[in-house]
């Protein structure tokens, strides 16, 4: 095994949470329906998460036909962009940098929410290379992203750690050729630093 020289990172649920969830986000403009109308509209999302359309448009819509007056912008602002990032990570990121891994961001985001994060957020400036599916062309789990993410990274992908809360992202980073570890924010930070031990990364616990 190539030893490991740069982690790349999911977003949600890695680096970053939202405080009560995507449903109790919704519920004051869909009450018991948020559920119901979330699932909806991550369906069709899922083109935009590849760069393909525009997402807020079709938002409107649905929410219109939901019988919601609020402007789109607003809703997609109190909802989407209810983003919280997590110290702790970002504390491994920068240990990451100190020791002089390569640390980067790999993540399936539309181009507002993404946008956001990369600059509201402050995101490009976190990382060494940042990987948004809307701009790569194509989403994960595909194997695809995984060898542009290595391509753009400018590194063989067996020198690279994966790190994603979803079984299918680990699965995928694999088939690509990364090593790759399944994990999330619940675990606490602990798990995550005996999944880099794993693979050859000793970090201190984040103050």
């Amino acid at each position: 095994m190539a030893p490991i020289r740069h982690v790349l990172f999911d977003a949600d649920g890695v680096l970053q949470d939202m405080p009560g969830g995507w449903y109790a986000a919704m519920e004051p403009y869909l009450g018991d329906k948020a559920r119901e109308f979330l699932h909806r509209t991550w369906k069709e999302e899922l083109p935009m998460l590849a760069g393909h359309g525009d997402y807020l448009p079709l938002l409107a819509a649905t929410l219109a036909e939901y019988g919601v007056e609020t402007p789109v912008e607003v809703v997609y602002r109190d909802v989407w962009h209810r983003i919280v990032p997590s110290d702790e990570s970002f504390a491994i990121v920068e240990a990451l940098r100190q020791k002089g891994y390569g640390v980067h961001l790999g993540t399936n985001q539309e181009k507002y929410r993404g946008g956001h994060m990369r600059t509201t957020l402050g995101y490009d400036e976190l990382f060494d290379v940042s990987c948004y599916s809307y701009d790569l062309g194509v989403a994960k789990p595909d194997p695809a992203f995984f060898v542009e993410a290595a391509r753009r990274i400018a590194a063989d992908p067996s020198t690279i750690l994966f790190i994603d809360d979803t079984a299918a992202n680990v699965e995928g980073a694999s088939r690509a050729g990364l090593a790759a570890g399944r994990w999330d924010l619940s675990q606490g930070h602990d798990p995550l630093l005996a999944l880099l031990r794993e693979h050859g990364i000793e970090l201190p616990p984040p103050a």
